[in-house]
């Protein structure tokens, strides 16, 4: 489709914006008593409900026509092919070969690539069955009690969301550690916890050079050494994931004990690659691989589903309104479960730097407004929080609600309160209120979207599914943006101004100067 038309089927779906400008969420479900049931649907265990956002059945189909003139079933075959779509890097992106089925290929420039991830997962899961069952042993002879990740964004990210989420399949005799700030605050404190001689440290680096990463390892390979462990023993203690074997050897790492990957999988979408080494080997193979089989099945689904049944596809036209025609700057993301506390973050990073793009793909300013900001918090503690600002605010704010119908606790009455708060959070932005006494400081306006997304528990399972849902809908979003998804240049600039100034070959700002005289005071002291 042309260029035009694209423009065109944007511009008839600005049309019913204008046409919905005045209704209100509400009335459109007073006024159909089947609107749930229009606007929700289920795939790969979960149950996506857009019907508490401002659109009805034309709006929709406006919206479903964008994505068919942008051609996003065609890019999304193209993606699943191994096509080079990160065009500013000349790369397939392939996250979704590191969940394919035992009986799939997948040939890139000529090449299977499927092999090659099953032969690396065979290696992670044998190596994590070797740190479970204790056969891999510290320089005392003790087994390993402590795993503690060393990465940064995607490499940390990730896993230690994951981690929290599925703490009740994790390993009792095992304990998983992150750490990512290269402020030492946070690799001392986890050292504090950890015994030297029972510890693994996982450097996750894909070229083993980030600055962050490399400053922890290094740190903590000191340490390692102060609490009298030789120089030999370093390879007991430290593994790594990354594709420079010359700089892992350089470190101390064997050949045998390096987890590689591959250019076509982005940071931020390695969960399901060797960087889930920490999830290996706290969840066991059989739980690891329960993670890739749900998101697997998001992958059929989003791949095989019609447009108008498919979640990702749905969850990110849902997007398309709320951002691009009414005009909303941010989502709120509120999972209803503490394991899931760390989510918000995760797909901050997911979203937000993978379509936070002022440009499109052909170099142009975008033509649209892209990626809003992305933040939030468990439920129900936000209740005493931010939510003052989600429902009286000035800006109108979108919320993901996100739970699971049943505990994996066995607390009575706890998880139909939390369940009760989500509902009723929901209703109440839907809703408002009128002032019961006449004060309008205790009048809510309403109208305002949210979406529900629910699965029957919070198992690896579901996560992927999870997880792989809010993927694919990064994707639709960056066909329907025009934008390049899955390159990051923006994190670059910062990184070399921060090596230059370290090199002493930066200009100073007046706030560095400031801090320099000041830190030499201190350093005085």
């Amino acid at each position: 489709m042309s260029d035009e038309m694209v423009e065109a089927a944007w511009a008839a779906l600005a049309r019913q914006g204008a046409r919905l400008k005045a209704a209100r969420i509400d009335s459109l479900f007073a006024a159909d008593a089947r609107r749930f049931a229009r606007f929700s649907r289920e795939g790969a265990g979960l149950l996506l409900d857009i019907s508490k956002n401002r659109i009805d059945e034309e709006a929709l189909a406006a919206l479903l026509a964008l994505a068919k003139g942008a051609m996003l079933e065609e890019a999304r075959g193209r993606m699943f092919s191994g096509e080079r779509i990160n065009v500013t890097e000349h790369r397939a992106v392939l996250h979704v070969a590191l969940r394919a089925g035992n009986d799939a290929g997948l040939v890139v420039d000529g090449h299977d690539v499927l092999p090659d991830v099953r032969a690396v997962k065979a290696r992670v899961e044998a190596f994590a069955e070797q740190v479970r069952s204790g056969a891999w042993r510290g320089f005392t002879g003790k087994p390993i009690r402590h795993v503690v990740n060393i990465g940064i964004g995607g490499s940390d990210l990730g896993p230690r969301m994951a981690a929290a989420a599925l703490s009740p399949h994790l390993a009792d005799d095992l304990a998983l550690h992150y750490v990512a700030n290269v402020d030492g605050a946070d690799l001392a404190g986890v050292l504090d916890r950890v015994a030297a001689e029972e510890t693994l440290f996982i450097v996750a680096s894909k070229t083993f050079t980030t600055q962050e990463t490399m400053a922890n390892a290094a740190s903590a390979r000191a340490w390692l050494r102060d609490q009298g462990a030789e120089e030999a023993d370093v390879a007991k203690h430290f593994v790594a994931v990354s594709t420079n074997a010359q700089a892992v050897a350089a470190f101390g790492i064997s050949a045998e004990n390096m987890f590689p990957f591959w250019d076509w999988v982005g940071g931020r979408f390695s969960l399901w690659s060797a960087i889930g080494l920490s999830l290996a080997i706290g969840l066991g193979s059989e739980g690891f691989e329960a993670l890739l089989s749900g998101a697997r099945e998001m992958d059929g689904h989003f791949l095989e589903a019609p447009l108008a049944e498919n979640l990702p596809v749905l969850l990110a036209l849902t997007e398309i309104w709320n951002r691009n025609i009414e005009g909303h700057r941010a989502r709120a993301v509120v999972p209803y479960d503490e394991r899931l506390a760390l989510l918000p973050a995760y797909l901050q990073q997911l979203e937000m730097e993978s379509n936070g793009k002022r440009l499109g793909l052909d170099g142009e300013e975008a033509l649209h407004a892209t990626a809003p900001v992305v933040w939030g918090g468990a439920g129900t503690n936000g209740q005493h929080a931010y939510f003052q600002h989600l429902h009286q605010g000035t800006d109108v704010v979108p919320v993901d609600f996100i739970a699971a119908i049943a505990p994996d606790h066995g607390l009575a009455g706890h998880h139909r309160l939390l369940m009760a708060n989500l509902f009723a959070q929901g209703e109440a932005l839907m809703r408002g209120r009128a002032s019961p006494d006449g004060n309008p400081h205790r009048a809510f306006p309403g109208n305002r979207p949210s979406t529900a997304i629910l699965m029957d528990r919070l198992t690896p399972e579901r996560l992927g599914a999870l997880l792989a849902l809010y993927e694919h809908k990064v994707f639709c979003l960056g066909v329907l943006w025009g934008v390049p998804s899955f390159d990051q240049w923006g994190v670059e600039l910062g990184k070399e101004l921060a090596g230059s100034l370290l090199k002493g070959t930066g200009v100073p700002s007046g706030l560095l100067g400031w801090y320099n005289s000041r830190a030499r005071q201190e350093d005085k002291l």
